[in-house]
């Protein structure tokens, strides 16, 4: 199931995205009070804008836009909102999307395709490890692109391994949706309750909210551990409730496939222009076929680099390599940059680490901090020692790590009202 234009050559993909765009801005025009106001204030003629490089005239929307005039973003009377979400909050305080029926349905569709992407048919069954409550947007995303494939779906939600490994040996689930480290909590209990690995029926999980791959595609440590026990195949996904859209893994395990049909994809440096081809810049995204609250040049926060050459599956979109980290999380720590995921790869390498959370704060100078809690069975200087030697030898730096209990960084990790995990939780202003 690959739609004809993600086949089509890279001038044809070119042409119809900027047909679309085309569509898009005399919406916005029309329908957005946000944008209305935004071209008249920044003296954009949207008749002027008419190829993908003129796009760059219009200066992007940035979260702090959403978050203070969240509601002049919507583009439909409240009649036609069938579905209200919210972000996670990752970046901020969490912005409120509104979602018509059509917007539904294109929901749907991109999930449709992307699930076809790793492979998933009619024939298979999808367990969903995430809540599809909470105003949270991916796990409706993930049943409504279920149910237009014609895929099975079992609704068990985030958590609990024994409900899990229940449902996995009475309904035999071909994958699993699920966020990565927590395929390691059923591994564990598998091994404890003399559940065979290989004889479950799963054959792939689809990877959500943590990476699993470095940035040459090869598995990191993470995904390394759940393949030494559990050898199912992996794949990647990234999406955003902002993007209504997803960057989801091929087999061939080389980037996340965009959907020219639905985004247009920017990748800019931090003037907002585009970095040259290899560098990682903020993807920064234009929604199509958007009814309630169509997005355009809108950065997403995170950072990324895009590949360009065709894909040995067929497709010949662009394709983005894993995050690199999030724009706002960035650290500069004893003149070292960082991004929290090279943290979570070394931490996830020590198996002696049951869990584990970062925080990030200002010091009385007003430079970046970071204080690490791990919970461990081994409360020892040495591991300490060991962490940060490998930490000094991997990032050249290495941050001030205390013990803490198991429930307490859970608590930390899972605040009231969470959707997902947060093993880093940023304190400076």
């Amino acid at each position: 199931m690959i739609p004809e234009i993600e086949k089509a050559s890279t001038a044809e993909i070119k042409t119809f995205q900027e047909e679309k765009l085309k569509e898009t801005l005399q919406y916005l025009d029309e329908n957005s009070p946000f944008y209305k106001r935004f071209f008249k204030e920044n003296n954009i003629q949207i008749s002027e804008i008419k190829t993908l490089e003129d796009i760059q005239k219009i200066p992007v929307t940035t979260k702090d836009h959403l978050q203070q005039f969240n509601n002049d973003f919507i583009c439909v009377p409240k009649s036609e909102i069938i579905d209200y979400v919210t972000t996670s909050g990752t970046l901020g305080d969490p912005v409120t999307f509104a979602l018509t029926d059509a917007d539904l349905e294109r929901l749907a569709y991109n999930e449709a395709i992307s699930f076809a992407c790793c492979g998933v048919g009619k024939e298979d069954t999808l367990q969903l490890m995430t809540t599809m409550d909470r105003r949270f947007m991916a796990g409706l995303a993930y049943f409504l692109g279920a149910r237009k494939l014609g895929s099975g779906i079992i609704r068990v939600g985030s958590g609990i391994p024994e409900l899990q490994w229940d449902s996995i040996l009475k309904f035999k689930p071909t994958y699993l949706i699920t966020v990565p480290s927590f395929l390691l909590k059923l591994i564990e209990y598998a091994q404890q309750h003399e559940i065979d690995l290989k004889n479950t029926g799963v054959k792939a999980a689809i990877c959500i909210g943590e990476p699993i791959r470095e940035q040459d595609f090869s598995l990191n440590i993470l995904a390394k551990k759940i393949k030494k026990d559990w050898d199912i195949e992996l794949f990647s996904t990234y999406a955003s409730t902002e993007m209504s859209t997803a960057f989801n893994e091929c087999e061939m395990h080389n980037g996340g496939h965009h959907h020219p049909e639905l985004i247009i994809a920017e990748i800019l440096d931090d003037n907002n222009f585009p970095v040259s081809e290899g560098e990682v810049g903020e993807l920064t995204i234009t929604t199509l076929g958007v009814e309630a609250m169509p997005l355009l040049r809108f950065k997403t926060g995170d950072m990324v680099q895009a590949y360009n050459e065709p894909c040995e599956c067929g497709r010949k979109t662009l394709r983005l390599g894993p995050v690199v980290g999030r724009k706002k999380q960035m650290i500069k720590y004893k003149g070292t940059t960082l991004y929290p995921p090279a943290m979570y790869n070394i931490l996830n390498d020590f198996s002696g680490i049951e869990s584990y959370v970062i925080e990030i704060f200002h010091n009385e100078l007003g430079t970046d901090e970071i204080l690490i809690k791990i919970a461990s069975q081994n409360i020892s200087e040495e591991l300490l020692l060991e962490i940060k030697d490998h930490f000094r030898a991997k990032l050249r730096v290495a941050p001030k790590i205390e013990f803490a209990t198991f429930e307490e960084i859970e608590a930390l990790r899972f605040p009231p009202l969470s959707r997902k995990p947060m093993n880093l939780i940023d304190r400076r202003a």
